[in-house]
């Protein structure tokens, strides 16, 4: 979760969920410098979400999409709870319309 917090971490995830990138490629895209880059990139990498191949000189980060869908996973049973109470608010919601009528 702790990976997942940073705004410009989840930028570098949205743009390698399109296609996978250098670091390079990832910095021209985000309005921070190279090596703050890097470091989003092994925060990222250190929590299992992004994968990094050697190409020649390149290094080439791509999305670990199975470490997501663990998040999700997790999130599950939040989603429901939040469920039952949006559930519940727009009864509540319908009841107030009907007595108002």
């Amino acid at each position: 979760m702790h990976a997942l917090a940073d705004g410009s971490r989840r930028t570098v995830l949205d743009l390698l969920r399109r296609h996978p990138a250098t670091a390079g490629e990832l910095a021209d895209a985000l309005p921070i410098a190279r090596p703050g880059v890097s470091r989003h990139l092994r925060v990222l990498r250190e929590a299992g979400l992004v994968d990094v191949r050697q190409e020649a000189q390149r290094r080439i980060y791509t999305l670990r999409p199975q470490a997501l869908a663990e998040v999700d996973e997790w999130l599950d049973d939040y989603r429901a709870l939040w469920q039952n109470r949006l559930d519940a608010l727009h009864t509540e919601i319908a009841r107030g319309r009907t007595a108002r009528t």
